[in-house]
This record gives C-alpha cells, structure tokens and sequence, in this order.
C-alpha cells in the first residue's frame, strides 16, 4: 500500500527531474528539500510525456517551415552517407527481463559476472550476466527500505558494492564465496536524509569512495578500515546540488556534476579545485572518465553530451541527438565509444574519434535512468567476444544488447 501511494506523490520530482530556472518544468513543483522524504518514491507521469511534447512541437514546426530546393545528386549523396554511417555499427537486442522490479529502476551497476539492479522497492537484485537468461543470482532483501536510487562497483574485481537509499542511508556490499554480504554502513551524520548522500562512486581498486551532497559538497571515505569508514576529504563547491560523481580510473581525478550545470574536477593528490568546467547551464545528470583517464564526458538537461581534456581543462567536443534530457553515460572497455540514455527512451553509441553517433535504439517510449556496457575479461579470449550493454529505466524492464559482430 505504501508503494502504491508514493508513487502518486510528486515529491521525486525535485531530485531526479530538477531544473534550473526558465526551463520546460515550470508545472514541476518546487518542493523543498526537507521535505522530500516520503514512505517511498517513484516518478511522475511527467517524465515520460515531456520527451512526447518536444517531439510533437518540433515535428509541427518542421511541417511549417518552406523546405529549400537540394538536386537528386546531392540527396542521393547525403542518402549514401547517412545509411554509411547509420550501419557502420549495430546492436542487436539479445534479451528482456520484463517487469524485474515493480517501480522504475534507477540504480544499475555491473561486474564481470553479475548486473545489480535498485528501484523503488526496498530490495536490490542481481542476476548472472554470464548464464543464458540472465536468471536472478541473489536478492538483497530489506537493502534500503525506501529504495534505492544509486548503486556503484568496483572496476577492478567487482567484489565491492556501495548502493544508496532514499532514506539516505548509504550500506557497504562485499562479494566472497558467490554471494553478496552486508560489510555495513557509512557514518553520513545525524542528518541521514535523502540527499545527505546522492551520487557515489567506488575508487577503481574499490578501497574509496566519494559521494555528492544536496548542498553540493564532495566527500570521500575510506573502506580498508571497516569499523572506522573514515572521512578523509571533504571538497567544496558553489553550493548546488550535486547531481553525478566519477572518480578517474587512475584515481588522480574526481568530477562532479551539479544541478547548476557546474562541473568541478579535483585532484586527489593535492585536494584541491583543478578546474571549474565551462559549457553546460543546464543540470548535469552524468560525468564520466574514458578508460584511459584522458577524457571526461558531462550529460544533462541540455542534451548535448560534452567531452573535456581533465588536465587543461579545455572542453574538447560537443556531441548532439539526444532529443531529452541525457540520464546516464559509459565508456566501453577500450575507450572508442560512449554509451548515453535519455528521457527520450533512446540509447546512443557514440564514436568519440569521430564524434559521431553510430547506433541507436528507440524500442521504448520510456525514459531511460541508467545504461552500462558489460565489462569483458582480462583474457585474450574474453576480449575478442562481442560487445554487450545493459539498460533500465521507467518501463522496470532490464535490457541487454549485444554487438552484431564477434563471438
């Protein structure tokens, strides 16, 4: 009864659909921040029907405007080159795990062997990413009893979980034996509240992680030591809400997006500002560092999918296609292509020496929360076996793709 009703409350909106001001959610209320926590939490309709709008608007104005003259030669061209690089990449749908959970799922996070799942119920799921169907692997029962909205792993051996509820409480996950455990909490204060801790993401080795405030704070604890879980840094920002967070593989970097539009790139080793990064205005709902470490891309409201060099600081590219709001974005393992999702229900491969987009799918006409290519093995094997991404969202289906090409 408790899931039915808060899926009827508009509170959600303020953190997963927040905007700035002169914006298309003008009909979003402005709640404030105290009172956001609510028996549990879900997404208006509204999230999927403004993608809807946007489309309807532009494709009248498209009728209106006069069409200029172009010879046959020069459209039988751009045909050629638009087909060229419309197949110059293809997934295919490899499976659906319909109804997963019964909210939208907003949490995703993957290993080798396992994809982890959170929504608005109080459990987090897992099912096996290596055996045909995808069964579940295990449930962690009573996680978060609000639900969860973030959930983070480790890259390097993916043994260690961090997932985030919308009570606020932040719960520790260890991977032994074949099953994930309870490796307990992180101490976030008195105030454990929604937005205490948003964003979190696990250091590469999986011995740190960092966390985004509502007031736009960045801090980071340390794991090795289980009964202390010490907070060593504590990064400050401009005070907006801190929407997304990556910590670089190589660990000299940590970025974070905020509802401003603000990113801010710190150093580790110093622990100090690097750079405030130019070109969004818009809420940030995604930053996130190639394999490499040589590149950081930023997503959000405006659409725009924004690639910066994070030693200079210099904003490199824009990539654009998107036709709402950008919620999620990955790198795949060798750093030649971005995955991005949006609340337009499109999932986009993008080829960053190119910078073009070279596959999309639109199966859904709901918004997606998160997308995550499947990490391959360390093998030479494993890393010639075709590429695979998962994705989740408002439809509370789980969706795996899979490269056209490779074994």
């Amino acid at each position: 009864m408790a899931l039915a009703a808060a899926f009827n409350s508009p509170q959600l909106s303020q953190i997963f659909l927040r905007r700035g001001t002169g914006t298309l959610s003008a009909s979003v209320p402005a709640w404030p921040f105290r009172n956001l926590i609510s028996a549990s939490i879900a997404i208006p309709s509204i999230a999927t029907s403004i993608p809807g709008l946007i489309s309807d608007i532009w494709e009248g104005i498209l009728r209106a405007v006069p069409k200029k003259k172009t010879s046959h030669m020069k459209k039988r061209h751009r045909q050629l080159a638009g087909k060229a690089l419309k197949d110059s990449k293809q997934y295919l749908a490899l499976h659906s795990i319909d109804e997963a959970h019964a909210t939208d799922i907003f949490a995703l996070a993957v290993t080798r062997t396992q994809i982890l799942t959170g929504s608005g119920e109080s459990s987090i799921k897992i099912h096996s990413a290596t055996e045909d169907g995808f069964p579940i692997a295990q449930v962690l029962k009573d996680a978060h009893k609000l639900g969860c909205h973030h959930i983070t792993t480790d890259r390097e051996t993916g043994t260690r979980a961090v997932s985030v509820g919308f009570g606020g409480e932040v719960r520790v996950w260890k991977y032994e034996e074949g099953k994930w455990k309870d490796d307990g909490d992180i101490d976030v204060g008195p105030k454990k509240n929604a937005g205490e801790v948003w964003a979190v993401s696990l250091s590469t080795d999986g011995k740190f992680v960092a966390g985004t405030t509502h007031d736009g704070r960045v801090n980071v604890w340390n794991l090795e030591d289980a009964a202390s879980r010490e907070k060593i840094r504590d990064f400050e920002t401009k005070g907006s809400f801190g929407m997304s967070l990556d910590m670089s593989p190589d660990g000299r970097f940590i970025a974070s997006g905020h509802e401003s539009g603000g990113i801010y790139l710190f150093s580790t080793a110093t622990s100090r500002l690097l750079h405030s990064l130019p070109g969004l205005i818009n809420p940030v709902r995604a930053v996130k560092f190639s394999p490499g470490s040589t590149l950081l891309a930023a997503a959000g409201d405006a659409r725009i999918i924004s690639l910066y060099d994070p030693t200079s600081g210099e904003q490199v590219a824009n990539l654009s296609g998107h036709a709402a709001w950008i919620t999620d974005l990955d790198w795949n393992h060798s750093g030649q292509y971005i995955l991005s999702g949006g609340l337009d229900g499109k999932l986009k491969v993008w080829d960053i020496e190119r910078r073009v987009c070279v596959a999309t799918h639109g199966e859904s006409d709901k918004g997606l929360w998160c997308v995550k290519w499947l990490p391959k093995g360390e093998t030479s094997v494993e890393r010639q076996k075709a590429e695979r991404f998962v994705t989740v969202g408002s439809n509370k289906a789980i969706a795996i793709y899979r490269e056209a090409t490779g074994g």
